[in-house]
């Protein structure tokens, strides 16, 4: 007679215990590697905002005002007008007894400063206006004589509720450097000084 063979199913608990075992043999044997392995540095506190070395002078916000002139410009002051210490980058802030938004300033730059057609483009977009060619820069310029040089005068009116208006004009001294005077504002108070300004800039002289 054929022999028969009889096959007995083991125990649930023996069945299972192996694999478990050996899983979480693998799985300890993953968690050494990726301890090992992977390994983050420990993260570097922010420097200190007062460490941080102080900006250079002239570099914080504010521009540092350039050398004063060998030679300073002068002018006879109209009648009315006074005169504040100069500051930042100005040479000397002037005030007409004229009511309204009005601001005079007298700048010293060394050299041409970037040219005049540069300037008075500059000038004309802090009113809103647009740059001009080299023609149409000559046909706007007008020119007032003084000890001190002559003088390229320019008018320009602007846009606004009131209206805004500059004149302004440039000095290129004999000393090289190039001296801006410039009233700008509302176009009523501009206009009630502008007699006078014209005066001052007639009166300018180099000591």
């Amino acid at each position: 007679m054929p022999r028969t063979t009889t096959l007995r199913s083991a125990p649930a608990g023996a069945t299972l215990g192996a694999p478990l075992l050996l899983a979480a043999a693998l799985l300890a044997g993953c968690s050494k590697e990726e301890v090992s392995h992977y390994k983050v540095p420990r993260e570097q506190p922010a420097p200190s905002a007062a460490a941080a070395p102080a900006p250079p002078p002239g570099m914080a916000g504010d521009v540092a005002a350039p050398p004063r002139p060998d030679h300073g410009l002068r002018w006879k002051l109209p009648k009315g007008w006074t005169e504040a210490p100069a500051g930042s980058m100005r040479y000397a802030t002037l005030k007409p007894p004229v009511k309204g938004k009005i601001d005079v300033s007298v700048t010293v730059l060394p050299g041409p400063a970037g040219g005049e057609l540069a300037n008075v483009n500059r000038w004309r977009n802090q009113i809103g206006l647009g740059p001009l060619d080299e023609a149409a820069l000559a046909k706007a310029r007008k020119v007032v004589k003084s000890a001190a040089g002559a003088v390229s005068l320019y008018d320009f009116s602007g846009s606004g509720d009131k209206g805004s208006r500059m004149i302004a004009g440039l000095l290129l001294a004999s000393d090289g450097n190039s001296w801006f005077l410039k009233m700008v504002g509302d176009d009523a108070p501009a206009a009630a000084a502008r007699a006078d300004f014209l005066a001052m800039l007639e009166s300018l002289r180099l000591e």
